[in-house]
């Protein structure tokens, strides 16, 4: 990460975040303890700058990653955006900033209404938000679906038609279509091939370089997490534990829980030179 991008005010700054879940039993059901999803977590992401979020599953990451874009509510805590607080929005003022907090999600088969071909899902966001004009609309799908290695013969098919390496690009193009300053990717390689991975992290990387996004990289794959990130920041059990740039909590970890993660990235040995991990 350059020292211009740290020099400037972060773009996301999180303050003890808090997401509870109540736990119901007893004959008569009533509350009896909460599941600590998101427990007291604080962390930053400078604009231009990829933090990659890794930890098992369960730990409470794809939680902190919804209540960013909105889809859920903190139980404490505040999130503020590009200097304003999120958390003390009305609805009418979330809708002027929600296009600018975009979010790619795991199952890229739920995330795309089945009942519509590419072309509606891609643009009625567009027109509805102003992106583009019924004039405009066929050349900026064009381009859009050229950023993310898709011809343009896609729009006249369903969701169901494609392969998931396929729908995952459509999702990023769906993401992208409104042109978001943050980008939130919650897991969005773990349900692909191998080989498909490494496309998909690829044109990730380059869209985040080419439209100098600001992302949330959300995975349990150290590895993946760390071939697109700047720095990282490791969840377990609702917290965070450690965060680091990302070269540095790999070579240098910390917590015990970063020592495990490290261990279980693939070593690739070659020859008699010294063993390289498969980042």
């Amino acid at each position: 990460m350059s020292n211009k991008i740290q020099a400037k005010e972060p773009l996301i700054v999180v303050e003890n975040m808090k997401k509870y879940y109540p736990i119901k039993g007893g004959i008569i059901p009533h509350v009896t303890g909460y599941i600590k999803a998101v427990d007291g977590v604080s962390f930053t992401i400078h604009e231009g700058e990829t933090l990659g979020l890794v930890g098992e599953s369960g730990c409470g990451k794809s939680t902190l990653g919804r209540q960013l874009v909105g889809l859920e509510k903190p139980e404490e805590g505040c999130i503020r955006y590009a200097g304003r607080e999120l958390t003390g929005m009305s609805e009418k003022e979330l809708r002027k900033v929600r296009t600018e907090l975009q979010m790619v999600f795991q199952d890229s088969h739920s995330s795309l209404n089945p009942r519509k071909h590419i072309y509606e899902i891609l643009a009625q966001p567009m027109l509805y938000h102003h992106i583009a004009t019924k004039a405009t609309i066929q050349r900026e799908l064009e381009r859009l679906l050229d950023m993310v290695g898709l011809p343009k013969s896609v729009l006249e098919r369903y969701p169901h038609e494609f392969s998931g390496g396929q729908r995952q690009r459509i999702g990023i193009a769906k993401a992208l279509s409104l042109k978001p300053r943050l980008l939130i990717c919650d897991e969005p390689v773990s349900a692909l091939d191998v080989s498909i991975q490494a496309q998909i992290l690829n044109l990730l990387r380059e869209l985040q370089q080419e439209l100098h996004l600001t992302c949330l990289f959300i995975g349990h794959d150290l590895g993946a997490v760390n071939y697109v990130s700047d720095r990282i920041a490791v969840m377990y059990s609702g917290k965070i534990v450690e965060v680091a740039p990302a070269k540095q909590l790999f070579q240098n970890p910390t917590h015990p829980y970063t020592k495990t993660l490290c261990n279980a990235v693939p070593v690739l040995q070659i020859g008699s030179g010294k063993p390289e991990t498969l980042l």
